[in-house]
């Protein structure tokens, strides 16, 4: 388990140098997992090592929300002088999420529908 989770951060960390090395404006975070996505496959046997541990992790991934939380608490003062452009921002911003991850989808649906089809 501590291999799995030494691979993980790895490739986070390998991300983050990348990021700021190369001054991306991708997340380092992002980059890592791209490149994790690329190794295991390249490599199907780490996917299938490292799955069990992941799995452990996504179980209590809640418990990652928990200082977000203490941190939307702590500055209760500014969300209640910027609370109505912060809600707008954050309505408008799911919607556009929605709305681009149904095009995605929808492209990528023909794209597979014209190959599969032709």
């Amino acid at each position: 388990m501590i291999l799995h989770l030494l691979v993980l951060l790895a490739f986070q960390l390998i991300g983050e140098v990348l990021t700021r090395t190369l001054g991306l404006l991708v997340p380092g975070p992002v980059l890592g997992l791209v490149l994790l996505l690329a190794f295991f496959l390249l490599v199907p046997k780490v996917a299938d090592a490292v799955r069990p541990t992941a799995s452990g992790l996504l179980s209590h991934l809640s418990l990652l929300f928990v200082p977000a939380g203490v941190g939307v608490v702590a500055h209760l003062d500014v969300l209640g002088s910027n609370g109505g452009p912060l809600m707008a921002v954050l309505v408008v911003s799911t919607l556009v999420s929605i709305a681009v991850g149904a095009l995605v989808f929808t492209g990528v649906a023909r794209l597979v529908g014209r190959r599969a089809g032709g």
